[in-house]
């Protein structure tokens, strides 16, 4: 079974089709590229959804891996490691935590918002009289486990399993919508700076800064989930940091995808005392959340993008390649922050030409992806070269004619 048909063939007949008909088999990468069953190379602009962050066979992270799989591999959660106290100390470092902070290691963002949630909740179940109400945002996507998925907004997602954990309330991202849902029967507000899954919409500051204060006034937590927009996507170790530091700190950080640079990882930190007091012995757990392998590979991320000089790279070629895009015909609204970009494409929306795009840079050799029918997201690996993202703007031309055929057919 050495052939991409093969494969795929064997895949329709052995996996839940939850995702569809996978378009590639791929074996191996290193850097940017790429390769499938079939020996073709792509240049990878969308890094695993936001997950590799340091690309493929990146040699300090294959060395700690390799080095940790060879003294210890899991331990449960009846004891720690080394790893997992250094890990927890570094990240709460980058997110320039105050004494008292605290981390809860998962394995997924879906998890890290799941613990989030569940905490939300235990701190209004404390309240007295009790806090019911939760304010998620419309367009937002947490995750797809029972409680994470109530508080994503997408109807098509939440319909089918329904009835779903309860209090959840979706508003408009705009200061009068929240002024207007917020009371002190909110337990929480959940949101992300920037909204990945909806086509890479930024939050404004003030939008932010007033869910900070107005989440303070009425004894609510807010969480931030940093899963997309994280560990030096945008630029910055966190998106909420532009907005959000010192004593205007969120109570909780979600973290999850690029973390472990491409090793299944998820983290929740608790910023402020109001979240740190919560959950106590008992009250949440996992079985392989803190392994010894992930915190190698987290480990081996952060110093490696701090090594590479990493943040100030992805924030100037992002702007580069947002630039650049926003000449291109074709090409309508673009946005994002440092490496998490979406373009818009003109008329693409009614014509559904992003997947079209999708699948025509797929055969030019480049991997990318649609968040709608008229929105395309790039979220490569912050190694990324100039270069290379320049040979996505230069292709991108033909790529669009080649997509409006298809389309058309």
């Amino acid at each position: 079974m050495n052939h991409q048909t093969d494969i795929l063939e064997s895949y329709r007949r052995d996996l839940l089709g939850v995702f569809g008909d996978p378009s590639l088999v791929l074996v191996q990468g290193s850097g940017c590229r790429v390769t499938d069953a079939d020996g073709t190379e792509y240049l990878d602009l969308l890094a695993g959804i936001a997950v590799n962050s340091l690309g493929y066979s990146h040699p300090a992270w294959v060395e700690a891996i390799a080095e940790q799989a060879g003294r210890l591999s899991h331990v449960s959660n009846f004891f720690t490691s080394p790893q997992q106290v250094e890990l927890a100390a570094a990240l709460l470092e980058i997110a320039e935590a105050p004494e008292g902070a605290k981390a809860f290691f998962t394995n997924s963002g879906t998890e890290a918002n799941e613990a989030a949630l569940k905490l939300v909740r235990a701190h209004g179940n404390a309240a007295e009289p009790a806090k019911r109400r939760i304010l998620a945002l419309t367009h937002a996507f947490h995750g797809r486990t029972a409680g994470a998925l109530a508080a994503t907004w997408k109807e098509a997602y939440r319909a089918p399993f329904e009835p779903l954990p309860g209090g959840v309330e979706f508003i408009d991202p705009t200061v009068e919508a929240l002024e207007a849902a917020m009371g002190d029967d909110v337990a929480g507000v959940i949101l992300e700076p920037v909204q990945g899954e909806a086509g890479v919409i930024p939050l404004s500051e003030e939008f932010l800064r007033a869910a900070r204060t107005s989440t303070r006034e009425h004894g609510a937590l807010l969480v931030v989930d940093e899963v997309q927009s994280g560990m030096g996507r945008t630029g910055r170790w966190l998106e909420s940091l532009r907005s959000l530091r010192g004593d205007q700190a969120p109570d909780v950080v979600t973290l999850a995808k690029g973390l472990g640079g491409g090793f299944p990882i998820g983290a929740m930190l608790t910023l402020t005392p109001a979240a740190t007091g919560v959950l106590g012995a008992g009250n949440h757990g996992t079985t392989f959340g803190g392994n010894p392998l992930a915190m190698a590979a987290g480990l081996a991320t952060i110093r490696t993008i701090g090594e590479e000089g990493l943040l100030a790279h992805a924030e100037e070629l992002g702007e580069h390649l947002r630039a650049a895009l926003a000449e291109v015909e074709g090409v309508g609204e673009v946005r994002g922050r440092g490496l998490l970009i979406a373009f818009d494409l003109v008329d693409g929306a009614s014509s559904g030409l992003a997947p079209a795009l999708v699948a025509a840079a797929r055969e030019g050799g480049f991997i990318v992806n649609a968040t709608g029918p008229g929105t395309v997201r790039l979220a490569p690996p912050l190694i990324l070269g100039r270069e290379e993202a320049d040979e996505f703007v230069e292709a991108l031309p033909g790529l669009l004619a080649a997509a409006r055929r298809r389309a058309a057919a």
